[in-house]
């Protein structure tokens, strides 16, 4: 796979100012069940990286000791570890806010399927992937047959009170541009989403969450093989905005991979750039939200996917 960090890694970028932390984002490790073209993470079936219940141990410690509110599962697919259940019953026990980070088909697997129900049981926030609204352009991103798995899933999430008006069940969509372009402005799109899948498919959701393909891993390694990584980071330059510095998730997030080390941010963690102190990577047992205000947050070249037009973050646009 073409590797096109050593190009971003020379791209200077604005320095980052921390803010007070607000969400543990958690990566479980980098399995998943599907193998997407768009994917940041390089995750696949045959990705064999998962963390260990010492690590989510000493995370569940963190979140307990310092009263953190927000925690934000990630992969590959969460729902794919093994201590998934014990993860979310133990952070529902603490009042944490759960975000769980689905790509919806692992929902329709017989081995996972009956995880809505522990997900309606402690109330936790959905986050699905769905790069379009249109079968042809899912199922050409993901893999034939994602498309209607991830119809059949809204449908039983709607079903329990997910995206419902009258609930407090909060089910939120993810789109994802098909190639080397910037999204389109999200409130427009997800009205589109929403007239769209109502009336073919009676589904409801609550937002839309339109995020810039970062050009690393799997999707860096598409444009370098097809010479379009130059044309995209120019695309994100010409798009720069500084006003989205300010809302960008590094500044209030961080990161932990499966062993767990502590990033800046998820697109960070893979690119094997950690949190440094004392010219060590930062790890969760042996770290206070405290440190982070004399540590910087390491930047380059990769970072104008979140700050280009409307600005992208793991919570949609940023304006």
């Amino acid at each position: 796979m073409l590797d096109s960090f050593p190009t971003l890694k020379n791209i200077p970028f604005p320095s980052i100012v921390r803010d007070e932390l607000q969400t543990l984002q958690i990566n479980l490790g980098y399995r998943c069940n599907l193998q997407c073209k768009h994917c940041h993470v390089n995750a696949s079936p045959q990705r064999k990286e998962m963390m260990s219940r010492e690590n989510i141990n000493l995370l569940l410690d963190f979140v307990n000791k310092y009263q953190i509110k927000n925690v934000d599962l990630t992969g590959g697919a969460p729902e794919m570890h093994p201590e998934f259940k014990f993860l979310i019953e133990t952070l529902s026990s603490l009042g944490v806010n759960i975000i769980v980070r689905s790509n919806l088909v692992i929902l329709a697997e017989p081995d996972y399927e009956h995880l809505i129900d522990l997900f309606v049981k402690h109330n936790v926030t959905i986050t699905a992937s769905l790069p379009c609204y249109l079968q042809e352009n899912v199922d050409k991103q993901r893999g034939k047959g994602t498309f209607q798995h991830s119809i059949d899933v809204l449908n039983r999430l709607n079903s329990r009170g997910y995206g419902r008006v009258d609930t407090s069940l909060q089910l939120n969509l993810v789109y994802n541009p098909q190639g080397p372009e910037l999204p389109p402005p999200q409130n427009q799109l997800e009205q589109d989403y929403k007239a769209f899948l109502k009336k073919h498919y009676e589904i409801e959701f609550d937002q839309l969450y339109t995020i810039t393909n970062i050009p690393i891993k799997r999707f860096g390694s598409m444009l370098m093989s097809k010479n379009k990584l130059h044309d995209y980071m120019q695309l994100l330059k010409d798009s720069f905005s500084p006003d989205n510095i300010q809302g960008v998730m590094c500044r209030t997030l961080i990161s932990v991979d499966w062993q767990g080390y502590i990033f800046d941010c998820d697109f960070n963690q893979m690119l094997q750039l950690p949190i440094i102190r004392d010219q060590q990577p930062l790890h969760i047992s042996h770290f206070e939200p405290q440190e982070l205000k004399e540590i910087p947050i390491e930047v380059a070249g990769h970072c104008y996917g979140c700050t280009a037009g409307q600005g992208s973050s793991c919570g949609g646009s940023l304006s």
